[in-house]
């Protein structure tokens, strides 16, 4: 029997209430703090995928290291209500050049 992952998005209220009608499990987090431990709860669980907002990521650099190269979960940077800041095409662009050796973008 095939194991049944979630998918978690981490941000503030307005940022992630809209992901729940989607199916996706909506946590609101107010600081970094916060975000900090709901993320560290959720790699314990079922929770295979966590969005989580640029605006809070920016604070936390910490957690996503030591996340980056795990396989489950995986954190995906994605804009807050504020608009995009860039870090997670950072981000990507860094996993890129790991894999292949190269900037591509």
């Amino acid at each position: 029997m095939a194991t049944t992952y979630r998918i978690a998005v981490i941000g503030d209220w307005e940022s992630v209430m809209g992901f729940r009608a989607l199916g996706l499990d909506a946590h609101p987090a107010a600081t970094p703090d916060q975000a900090r431990e709901e993320i560290k709860r959720l790699a314990k669980t079922d929770c295979a995928v966590i969005y989580l907002t640029e605006t809070l990521a920016k604070f936390i650099p910490d957690v996503l290291d030591r996340y980056k190269d795990e396989l489950r979960p995986a954190i995906i940077l994605i804009p807050g209500r504020e608009g995009s800041l860039g870090i997670g095409k950072e981000n990507i662009q860094r996993a890129i050049e790991r894999a292949v050796g190269a900037d591509i973008l």
